[in-house]
């Protein structure tokens, strides 16, 4: 069973970086890709980042293209999501997501879900 844990969310002022991780355990990880997504209130979950499983290659919405970076380290089973220049409308829950193969941008391509964490910006 693959179970997947986030961290690293929390309370910023506008402007301000946060690191989320995420770790996944299964072996190997290096032949899952990784996405991160995120939920407003009353909205569907939507795509923010993507990480091929050999961490080469990153995708981003355009919505943090150029502040978000995401990355892996396949010897710690981690994916980070480095959020830099936070804006209020960043504020949601943020979803780690993997699956075996390649990274996607469509959260129906997932099967294995962390539970969330909260970021919140301020204005």
């Amino acid at each position: 069973q693959v179970q997947v844990v986030e961290s690293g969310g929390g309370l910023v002022q506008s402007g301000d970086s946060l690191r989320l991780s995420c770790v996944v355990s299964v072996r190997p990880f290096s032949d899952y890709g990784v996405g991160w997504f995120r939920q407003f209130p009353g909205k569907e979950r939507e795509f923010v980042a993507a990480v091929t499983r050999t961490g080469t290659m990153a995708d981003y919405a355009d919505s943090v293209k150029g502040r978000f970076s995401i990355s892996r380290d396949n010897v710690a089973n981690t994916v980070y999501l480095q959020m830099n220049g936070l804006k209020p409308e960043d504020t949601a829950v943020y979803y780690c997501a993997a699956r075996l193969g390649f990274a996607s941008r469509d959260s129906q391509n997932y099967r294995n879900w962390g539970q969330g964490t909260q970021v919140t910006v301020s204005s």
